[in-house]
């Protein structure tokens, strides 16, 4: 038997993780893939095209330069600790304790599957909104959660109270809450907060929620922070990063914030996760959130640009969207292509039209809800969206 056939049989007599058999691989990555095989125009996977702020780039100069380049405490270097801990009370009025309520994590990714598998027991169960960011899923699964969902319905993506209510039940550990949304660019109001702290006060459920994007608002929407609201602080693991807010998807600092005997758990199960997120960019992240006001709300006015832009192109190609109130994304209807499904158009935008977008199939636990959808990012230079805009014009005339 030759090396590679040995090896082949090998795999074939090994049980594999019956865990990572209930899932694919990142649909989402896979068409960031497919646009560099083809040649295409990127609009799928949510990182910027265009550089980050000079002043988060030079702080990661200066602490490399300033030899700050070995391991941080594991659950975060105090410098950026102490940062989270003052903008969180600053922008949403919630005091935390750096020494004891936050943990630093290689991105919010990690930030989420460490609170997961740090409060998670067998048998719990977990409330999730769909359509949902596609990590979701998966988490639960690798932490031992069964997941009981509630759908967001177009075009406003409003949930049904009684739907929520049903969710939850006495094996209920947590609802995990995006908000605003990915996909959906959904801003969750306070009347609908309100409403999930019943459920979760009435069920001693916690809520984890994920924020990555409260700063890309757009409409005069307003992002609430669930740990804000009377009864949550002590329920609420809020998850936050660098990576949309400072345009450095790549850095992979993201953090859990959470009341002291969860934050214990969760850095238990991070440090042999991880063990902990790079120094240089930590002590950066640091001074990144110190900048003032006014750089978030040019951020939110830019982006605003940027997705009115790309609205137009996507109208004049002849999709249907509809209008995100936060986040960078946009949900299209592609019904009226006439295609079977969202698989296959987007196999033929990325392939022939020379557009990469995320299949809707995605963001649901039954493939068929999201058949007719696909997903565009317009956090891009206008040099992206312009190329965009001429390749699909060649779709808008067939």
């Amino acid at each position: 038997m030759t090396t590679r056939s040995a090896m082949e049989g090998v795999a074939r007599r090994v049980a594999l993780s019956a865990k990572a058999e209930q899932f694919t691989e990142s649909v989402i990555r896979e068409m960031t893939r497919l646009a560099l095989k083809h040649g295409a125009v990127n609009l799928s996977q949510g990182f910027p095209d265009f550089p980050a702020p000079e002043e988060i780039k030079r702080a990661a100069h200066n602490a490399i330069d300033a030899d700050i380049n070995q391991y941080a405490i594991t659950w975060g270097a105090q410098v950026l600790r102490e940062a989270i801990a003052e903008k969180f009370q600053r922008t949403q009025g919630v005091a935390v304790d750096p020494e004891t309520d936050v943990t630093v994590c290689c991105g919010s990714t990690e930030a989420m599957i460490s609170t997961m598998m740090g409060i998670i027991n067998p048998g719990d169960e977990v409330v999730v909104f769909e359509p949902f960011y596609e990590n979701y899923g998966p988490d639960a699964i690798l932490s031992g959660a069964t997941t009981r969902y509630v759908k967001l319905r177009p075009p406003d993506w409003k949930f049904d109270a009684d739907e929520l209510a049903a969710a939850f039940g006495p094996a209920t550990k947590a609802i995990i809450l995006n908000t605003p949304n990915n996909p959906t660019g959904k801003v969750f109001e306070r009347a609908e907060l309100e409403a999930i702290r019943e459920q979760c006060v009435r069920w001693n459920a916690l809520a984890i929620t994920d924020e990555i994007y409260e700063h890309i608002l757009y409409d005069r929407a307003r992002h609430i922070s669930m740990a804000s609201l009377d009864g949550m602080r002590e329920r609420t693991i809020t998850i936050n990063a660098l990576s949309k807010t400072y345009s450095v998807t790549g850095w992979r600092v993201g953090w859990a914030i959470a009341p002291a005997e969860i934050a214990a758990s969760i850095r238990k199960v991070h440090d042999f996760l991880t063990v902990g997120a790079a120094a240089p960019l930590q002590d950066a992240g640091a001074k990144a959130l110190g900048f003032p006001q006014s750089y978030y709300d040019k951020l939110a006015r830019e982006y605003a640009v940027r997705r009115d832009r790309l609205m137009g192109i996507l109208n004049a190609a002849g999709f249907r969207c509809y209008r995100p109130h936060g986040a960078y994304y946009i949900l299209t209807d592609i019904s009226p292509f006439g295609f079977p499904d969202d698989m296959a158009f987007a196999k033929y935008l990325v392939e022939e039209i020379g557009v990469a977008a995320v299949p809707g199939s995605s963001f649901f636990r039954d493939a068929r809800d999201g058949q007719s959808i696909l997903r565009f990012t317009f956090c891009k230079r206008e040099e992206t969206l312009a190329a965009a805009e001429e390749k699909l014009s060649k779709l808008a005339k067939s």
